[in-house]
């Protein structure tokens, strides 16, 4: 046998240990996982069961009726939708509260008014935009204390960080919660409540950023005797603002859909209206503001993301070979 011979011998030994060793990896991971499936899927029929048994029940048996609800929602007449969305007279007005629709409107001049929905997703918006603008503010100078890039003192790092944690700890309904019972349901509560939670995520995602800029220019700044907050300005501020305003504009985004959430433990805006018109089994009503809140919410992902692609460049979005 030549050398050659015996190296392609071992060389195919050495090709079925490794085919043989690999196939024995994947089984045991396949069973590791089918076994861990079977152990996740016991352990939550388990819970829901004992769930269903330690509360009111019947949830099994209620199972079949999930969607009866939703078919109290629909409307008898589907032209109800689109005058409760535009405060139009509905002949099926008898008097009550399920299709008043036109004493909603709110007048502006003369005959010319707003439609009632239309001004609450208005100050639902302007609740998210008022938040996302001040949180903003707050978050941009806290990202450079909680940089360890920028910040040489360590003590205050954490100090900034763990606000910032804390901050963002708590739900904004939560807060908005405590805040509707110490000041009264109303807007201002839902502000404070989606700034104070903003301004954790937003320094969160900032400081991140800031941690990874070129230090090249602020080696510059301090090689002229340049300060601290010469440093912060003139050096990191520019390298951060396309993706410091792209993460704000992702921000308001989430906003807009927390404060419509929070309306419904009185944040005001839509969220609280959507809440009445769902209890009482307002089906127009109901319908209306749903495609309101659709549309709207469409409509700011897309202007957010047309306005960050233009700040930020339509190169970041492209993939990089």
């Amino acid at each position: 046998m030549t050398i050659a011979e015996a190296s392609t011998r071992m060389l195919a030994a050495s090709s079925k240990d490794i085919a043989f060793a690999w196939d024995r990896m994947v089984a045991k991971r396949r069973f590791y996982t089918v076994l861990g499936v079977i152990i996740l899927v016991a352990a939550f029929t388990s819970s829901v069961r004992f769930a269903d048994e330690s509360n009111a029940g019947h949830f099994f048996d209620r199972l079949p009726h999930l969607f009866d609800f939703l078919s109290w929602l629909i409307p008898k007449d589907w032209n109800d939708v689109w005058r409760a969305l535009f405060d139009i007279a509905s002949p099926n007005d008898k008097g009550g509260e399920e299709f008043n629709f036109a004493n909603g409107r709110v007048y502006v001049w003369g005959a010319f008014y707003i439609p009632e929905y239309f001004e609450l997703m208005i100050v639902t918006i302007n609740i998210a935009l008022v938040s996302t603008v001040i949180a903003f503010l707050f978050a941009v100078p806290l990202s450079f204390f909680a940089a360890r890039n920028l910040t040489k003192n360590w003590p205050l790092r954490i100090f900034t960080k763990r606000t910032m944690e804390f901050l963002r700890a708590f739900p904004e309904i939560v807060i908005a919660g405590l805040f509707s019972a110490i000041l009264s349901i109303g807007p201002v509560a839902a502000i404070i409540a989606i700034t104070l939670h903003t301004i954790g995520a937003l320094g969160k995602l900032f400081y991140e950023v800031a941690e990874n800029i070129d230090m090249k220019p602020d080696e510059g700044m301090r090689a002229v005797g340049a300060n601290w907050l010469e440093r912060v300005r003139f050096a990191a501020l520019p390298q951060l603002m396309p993706n410091y305003a792209s993460y704000a504009l992702l921000r308001l985004e989430i906003n807009v859909r927390a404060s419509t959430i929070i309306g419904a433990v009185g944040g005001g805006g839509i969220g609280e209206e959507l809440k009445l018109s769902i209890s009482r089994g307002f089906g127009a009503k109901t319908v209306a503001l749903v495609l309101l809140l659709f549309v709207t919410i469409v409509a700011v992902d897309q202007f957010s993301a047309w306005l960050r692609r233009r700040l930020v460049g339509e190169h970041a979005f492209l993939l990089q070979h």
